[in-house]
């Protein structure tokens, strides 16, 4: 099938819904289909690319990353009639769309699968990785009930209607996503997917100082309210009198410079800026525990990409997260990490403690990591769910019944 995958961040970028986009366009190349990538271009370097087989249309737009909420929202407002120029303008103009997918967040993307599904008369796919705008209130950035909710939810709400299949990430969020739906489109379990990234020695990986040597535990990507990270900067507090184990963070967000700022009187702290996902095995081969962290507040379920990170390197995870949420269940299940449900500190020192000290269950828990990646979070078997359900309902659509 000829497939438009719509997202509004791609590589270079090193956010997780760039290298799923990348994952998901290649793993359906290799599947015999033909996917275009039609994505923002924030750097200059727009226009028709072929990356590795796949063919990428980069469109000039406003920044939506690393910017104030205002500046976000109002670039995010354009951006499908941005793309939709912009795709209209390019060689592939012509083409006849059987198919499209595309990524939430951002909840923007709406109106253009919709003029795409009205021109070509071609089943969507949306993907959702986070319930927005209600992990926003969870967090406490938005008010529920609110101006800025209610236009949020309405434009979410936009968005559902557009899509002939919604892929969650957990069976949990179904139910949430259908209460905003009005029941037009099919709901559907999509695991959370990443490839191991391939290592590349002739980049330098960060050097860790005086973490050197240490069991480190390690937390890449973003450092938003919606990890509330402080939880791990007081487990780090707790833990100063233990010189043999450091926390690394490495990523961006918006309280990336805070956290800078806060590990300059902690010696077993180090916050890095985001490095080349090519760069991260060896960073990794020198830690021993990922982090993963959900703000306690949330009411969404969330089984992030940094998890596969960790799972893919061999790494036992520490995970703080909302109760219930179906990440508890899966990790323990898996035994491929220890969890915390809700806000225990205690708890949570103590599980670190069990980690650090005992190494044979770290080697344990990272063997199932990688067992666990391969077997239910792979790029292949995510693109395979997407076609068979794209295919699915096209065969429906243009077969009378």
């Amino acid at each position: 099938m000829r497939l438009l995958l719509v997202a509004d961040t791609y590589p270079p970028a090193r956010i997780s819904g760039a290298l799923q986009m990348r994952d998901m366009a290649h793993a359906l190349a290799a599947q015999g289909h033909q996917p275009l990538v039609l994505t923002p271009a924030h750097n200059g370097a727009a226009g028709l690319q072929t990356i590795d087989g796949v063919q990428v249309l980069r469109v000039p737009a406003a920044r939506t990353k690393d910017v104030p909420y205002w500046r976000r929202t109002l670039a995010e407002l354009v951006l499908p009639w941005v793309l939709l120029r912009g795709l209209r303008r390019s060689a592939l103009r012509d083409v006849q769309w059987e198919g499209v997918v595309w990524y939430s967040p951002t909840i923007f993307l709406g109106p253009l699968v919709k003029a795409i599904k009205r021109k070509h008369g071609c089943p969507a796919y949306l993907i959702v990785r986070d319930l927005f705008p209600d992990w926003a209130v969870d967090a406490g950035v938005l008010r529920k009930g609110g101006l800025a909710y209610r236009c949020f939810k309405a434009v979410e709400r936009f968005q559902y209607r557009q899509a002939d299949i919604i892929g969650v990430q957990t069976p949990s969020n179904a139910p949430l996503v259908a209460k905003d739906t009005l029941g037009d489109a099919r709901i559907t379990v999509l695991h959370n997917w990443l490839s191991a990234p391939i290592p590349n020695t002739a980049l330098p990986a960060p050097a860790l100082g005086a973490l050197e040597g240490r069991v480190n535990f390690v937390y890449t990507g973003n450092m938003g309210v919606a990890q509330d990270m402080d939880a791990f900067v007081s487990l780090a507090q707790r833990m100063q009198d233990r010189s043999d184990v450091g926390f690394v963070f490495v990523g961006r967000g918006s309280e990336t410079e805070r956290l800078k700022l806060v590990a300059q009187s902690l010696p077993n702290l180090l916050v890095l800026d985001e490095v080349e996902p090519a760069v991260l095995p060896a960073l990794l081969a020198r830690c021993h525990v990922g982090i993963v962290a959900l703000h306690p507040a949330h009411h969404t379920h969330n089984i992030p990409g940094k998890l596969l990170t960790y799972l893919h390197a061999g790494l036992p995870v520490l995970a703080r997260v909302n109760p219930n949420n179906d990440l508890l269940g899966l990790v323990e299940h898996e035994q491929v990490g220890l969890v915390v449900a809700g806000d225990s500190a205690a708890l949570l020192h103590a599980h670190a403690l069990h980690l650090v000290d005992d190494a044979a269950m770290r080697a344990q828990m990272g063997q199932a990591g990688v067992a666990l990646a391969a077997r239910m979070f792979s790029p292949q078997s995510a693109a395979r769910e997407v076609a068979q359900q794209l295919a699915n309902t096209r065969n429906t659509q243009i077969t009378p019944t």
